[in-house]
């Protein structure tokens, strides 16, 4: 596999090996080598249409449901705590029709043998054909050079059927000489730049502009690619229109815990195990224990960014995705040209003269070019849906993405909740921001659907704004003893266990094959980070980019955790204070104070997950 000459510039350098690479120091996931990745579930359409007809069910029990307690059950004399409880029920509810639609249908896009030549993937043929050449791009900042040396040999191990010309390149925003070193050791390229400017963005921007690839793969330092990812992907660019494929990103070192069947068969035998497999039958494996900070992307991957496909809006999730270059570059410069124009605009408008009018309007077009970025991925701490949407959105070119659903990459997974925590604020602050400073949801080139599908997106983090409502309201309830309802009659259960039940099934069927009940806990614990996030986008407060710890830390981080820790304290205190008030001076519902009671232990699971995460001492390195 041939790989770049080797140039002068110091930002740039290439060399052969000539001596033996050290071998790797013993990492904790080095007993995880062997595991090998979940493969994508198949898809049925007899369970699409049960999952159809179970989410219209659900749907229909919900809209009845929300009916009724705006027209029937608000308790008017507490207004003020009954209406934000129906409107953070409606708006719960909103945001389940989104994600039912969201996942509504799944269409695979069927894959080309794979291309040779650039002409393969043009659209308007070469007259002198040449063999593909493809960059593969290992952002890096200060993470451990060995473990970025594990990255770039496993890309060199990547198999094609056809002899096209791979360029491997270490991009390297730390500026380090043993990350050059290892380049050097491992005979890739290495590039690097003076600055930081557009911190991941910015570092592929430098890259791109020194190679020449027709296809770029974007990979983080930690990225460890399969030998098939290039055989297994590229073949979808013989679509001339294909600007990207995403593939799944999957953390092989998560904790696996242990089998349910394995527990119960320790404590009860026989009877134990064999409980254990019906409920594993009814509901997928369950694993006691496992992936305890809800690492596991397989709903988002499996599920929501495979379902896009029919669409075209599966989204760039940056590591693991290839890129067209002429796509990029194209966008970028319609970008920076619009961006000029309406800089210039205000300036020239005034003018009557045409002649006057052309001419001030280059001159001063010369003068803002000079302080515009042009920006192949955009400088953004959420860069890689940015770039979707700025793709998607070209009207002229209708450009296309793809979600191919085999698992073509390992990578590693945020490994105490201090990183878990920089990596969820940067992934909503950064949708949030692009929410809030750019009108995306209302670009012409975006396609009803798309403007749909990232709505639904950026809706969800909005979550914590009603989900403080449901931590707070049997708080509330118990406490004080007043009820947001009119009555915890029948009539309330009638209306409101038919949509629980229904809605629990559509959803199990909707996401079958894929492990979605630590995801659900984790969706209401990341009420706190979504918050702040929120905050900071309101108060245009710039969401800054920080790399994700890749090393284990030997701290717990019980602050991090201290709302969850709060909210479990009150529901508790309450539901004691409720008790003895009920009990011994006989004052209050006992049937709405059972409900706060269920209402309140329910919250109290979903937090515990992040709390015992805290809790929890990692092992160092």
């Amino acid at each position: 596999m041939p790989t770049p000459s080797a140039t002068p510039e110091a930002a740039s350098s290439v060399a052969s090996v000539s001596s033996p690479a050290p071998a790797p120091a013993p990492w904790y996931f080095a007993s995880f080598e062997n595991r090998r990745p979940p493969t994508a579930v198949a898809h049925s359409e007899g369970r699409q249409q049960l999952f159809q007809a179970l989410a219209t069910a659900a749907l229909v029990f919900g809209f009845s449901y929300l009916a009724w307690r705006w027209t029937s059950s608000l308790n008017w004399s507490v207004w003020w705590f009954a209406i934000p409880l129906a409107a953070a029920e409606t708006a719960a509810f909103v945001g389940t029709i989104m994600f039912f639609l969201s996942i509504w249908r799944n269409r695979d896009v069927e894959r080309a043998a794979a291309p040779a030549t650039v002409n393969d993937i043009l659209e308007h043929q070469l007259d002198v054909d040449r063999p593909l050449i493809v960059d593969v791009f290992f952002a890096t900042y200060n993470e451990d050079v060995e473990l970025v040396r594990l990255s770039l040999r496993d890309a060199k191990a990547m198999h094609y059927p056809h002899d096209i010309d791979v360029r491997i390149h270490a991009l390297d925003d730390g500026r380090r000489p043993a990350m050059r070193r290892v380049a050097e050791e491992e005979g890739v390229g290495y590039i690097s730049r003076t600055n930081n400017v557009g911190f991941k963005a910015g570092n592929m921007r430098n890259a791109i502009e020194q190679t020449q690839g027709d296809l770029l793969v974007i990979c983080d330092a930690d990225t460890r690619p399969f030998p098939e990812l290039l055989a297994h992907t590229l073949g979808y660019f013989r679509d001339h229109t294909v600007a990207w494929v995403q593939t799944p990103q999957w953390f092989y070192d998560l904790d696996e815990g242990t089998r349910l069947g394995e527990v119960l068969g320790a404590r009860v035998g026989a009877i134990g195990r064999l409980f254990a497999r019906g409920v594993e039958a009814v509901v997928g494996p369950i694993s006691l224990g496992a992936d305890p900070l809800g690492n596991d992307p397989g709903l988002f991957y499996d599920v929501i960014q495979r379902r896009r496909n029919w669409c075209n809006a599966s989204f760039c999730c940056g590591a693991g995705s290839i890129h067209r270059r002429e796509a990029i570059l194209e966008a970028a410069l319609k970008s920076y040209g619009a961006q000029i124009e309406h800089a210039v605009q205000p300036f020239v408008q005034p003018i009557t003269d045409d002649v006057i009018r052309h001419d001030l309007s280059e001159e001063i077009s010369r003068e803002v070019a000079r302080d515009i970025e042009f920006t192949p991925y955009k400088f953004h701490v959420s860069e890689d849906i940015y770039t979707s949407i700025v793709l998607h959105s070209d009207a002229e070119r209708h450009w296309r993405s793809v979600y191919h659903p085999e698992v073509l990459s390992k990578m590693l997974s945020p490994q105490d909740l201090l990183a878990w925590t920089v990596q969820r604020f940067k992934y909503a602050g950064g949708t949030l921001d692009i929410f809030r400073n750019d009108t995306v949801l209302r670009l012409p080139g975006l396609s009803s659907w798309q403007k749909f599908m990232y709505g639904a997106t950026i809706y969800s983090y909005f979550a914590p704004l009603w989900t403080v409502v449901f931590m707070v309201a049997p708080i509330l309830a118990m406490c004080t003893g007043l009820s947001p309802l009119a009555a915890y009659s029948s009539d309330f259960y009638w209306h409101l266990l038919p949509f629980l039940v229904v809605n629990k099934l559509a959803f199990m069927v909707g996401t079958w094959g894929v492990s979605s009940w630590r995801g659900e806990q984790y969706y209401l614990s990341f009420f706190w980070i979504n918050l702040k996030a929120l905050l900071e986008v309101a108060r245009r407060r710039p969401i800054k980019f920080h790399v994700t710890p890749k090393t284990r830390s030997a701290e717990r981080f019980v602050i991090l955790v201290w709302p969850h820790l709060a909210i479990i304290g009150l529901t508790i205190a309450a539901a004691i204070f409720r008790a003895v008030a009920i009990g011994v001076f006989e004052h209050g519902d006992p049937s709405a104070f059972v409900a706060n009671l269920f209402w309140g232990a329910a919250n109290i699971l979903s937090l515990l997950v992040i709390v015992q995460a805290a809790l929890k001492k990692p092992q160092p390195e």
